[in-house]
């Protein structure tokens, strides 16, 4: 799953389907859905199989294929669709119309399958051969210098589009916002929209500080220490957004294009293209899934993709080194300034990696910030087996040893370095 997709023409608009995938009836639902969208299917001879992938902790996914008499493995790939069903609850923290912007806006630049149609609940898209990553996949050489050279071709090639929005007077940010009730957040409230689309002034809206703050907004604030924490983490929002918004970077207003969700299970390693006997070509991946793509600093997309070689897990001892990261960097470097085919001035490409790299580092601890609010609000509206709390007590434990240790709390106290904090440290 996940090879190049060929060229192809804007898919203009997207077919919907009025139809729902029921996960308690799910293969009855998914015929329904594949027989409304390749009707065809259901004249010939071939046997209609599902195969259910379990990487992701949010959607459920469904590989659909029709198994014609003589056909080869190749051809019934090439036939195949992928059904992705939304998580429960998941639209109060995913914009399901922004991820299909996204996934149209990635289709004009060849680096996402073909969109096939929606449905109430999710999307069918053209599968594409390949191999999904493990977390160790992620941690050889060989692939996360081509998740390097990608990831540069995304934050250089796709343009970041904001979301238009009708101007509004009302608005409401800063600190004014710590004690009032948090409402959850929706299309009809325009006041509460034009407080997250300002959480970080400047800005185009949305970004991943917009994401932030509406994620906020959307914490359960039933009890009094679930309205402390909110508040408390609101704050550091605040601080957040003051202290990393505005630094440079590379992209307009030094946002990229990025796609916030880089873990093993959205990475896909190309096959090798038929009669290629070259051992020594470099791997191709490809990436999938663009829920959480948004404009964000390419610092904070790739110590995100960092932290995903410790997988779900979160093995802190197998995050890379600082020789590892600066390697990577370098590749992603080189990449972008190619892809980005400026005719200025020679870019330094030796001091644009050094700079990037003391990027990421101080954006270490923001992506653990990131999903453990994510992770606060999985915990109350998802019916997937997993530890979303446990999880977000991880994650936000990240956050707050980052900050401790760039404001040298953790040093002045005697207390020994956490053991992420010393990995990060590691030089090789």
């Amino acid at each position: 799953m996940g090879a190049a997709p060929e060229s192809r023409p804007s898919a203009g608009k997207v077919r919907f389907i009025p139809l729902t995938y029921n996960q308690t009836e799910s293969q009855t639902s998914a015929l329904r859905l594949i027989l409304t969208l390749r009707p065809e299917w259901e004249r010939t001879p071939g046997k209609i199989e599902f195969i259910r992938f379990t990487d992701g902790i949010t959607n459920t996914l469904l590989k659909i294929v029709n198994k014609t008499p003589g056909s080869s493995p190749e051809e019934i790939d090439n036939e195949a669709v992928l059904l992705r069903a939304y998580g429960q609850g998941t639209d109060l923290i995913i914009d399901r119309e922004r991820e299909t912007q996204n996934h149209e806006l990635l289709m004009q630049h060849n680096l996402a399958p073909e969109l096939l149609a929606r449905f109430h609940n999710g999307m069918l898209y053209r599968f594409i051969r390949g191999t999904v990553t493990s977390p160790a996949d992620l941690r050889r050489k060989e692939i996360w210098r081509a998740v390097a050279r990608r990831l540069a071709e995304w934050h250089a090639v796709v343009p970041c589009l904001p979301a238009p929005r009708r101007p509004l007077s009302t608005a409401i940010c800063g600190t004014e916002q710590f004690g009032m009730p948090a409402p959850t957040p929706s299309k009809k409230d325009p006041a509460l929209q034009s407080a997250i689309d300002s959480v970080a002034p400047g800005k185009p809206a949305p970004n991943v500080w917009t994401v932030m703050q509406k994620w906020i907004y959307a914490l359960p604030i039933k009890s009094k220490a679930q309205r402390d924490r909110q508040a408390n983490l609101q704050r550091e929002l605040t601080r957040l957004v003051v202290e990393f918004s505005n630094r440079p970077g590379l992209g307009k207003d030094s946002l990229v294009f990025a796609h916030c969700d880089l873990l093993s299970g959205n990475v896909i390693i190309q096959p090798r293209p038929a009669g290629h006997l070259q051992a020594n070509a470099p791997e191709i991946v490809s990436f999938i899934d663009y829920e959480y793509a948004t404009p964000s600093p390419a610092a904070f997309d790739i110590a995100n993709h960092f932290a995903e070689w410790g997988g779900f897990d979160c093995e802190h001892h197998l995050l890379p080194t600082k020789a590892q990261r600066l390697d990577f960097i370098r590749e992603y470097i080189r990449g972008y300034f190619t892809y980005l085919a400026t005719e200025n001035s020679p870019i330094d490409e030796e001091a644009e990696v050094h700079r990037l790299f003391e990027e990421v580092d101080m954006f270490r601890g923001i992506p653990g910030f990131y999903w453990g609010i994510w992770a606060l609000i999985q915990a109350t509206i998802s019916q997937i087996d997993f530890d979303y709390a446990s999880y977000a007590e991880i994650r936000l434990g990240e956050y707050w040893a980052w900050r401790e240790e760039i404001n040298g709390t953790r040093a002045s106290s005697g207390r020994e370095m956490p053991l992420r904090e010393r990995r990060w440290a590691q030089e090789s």
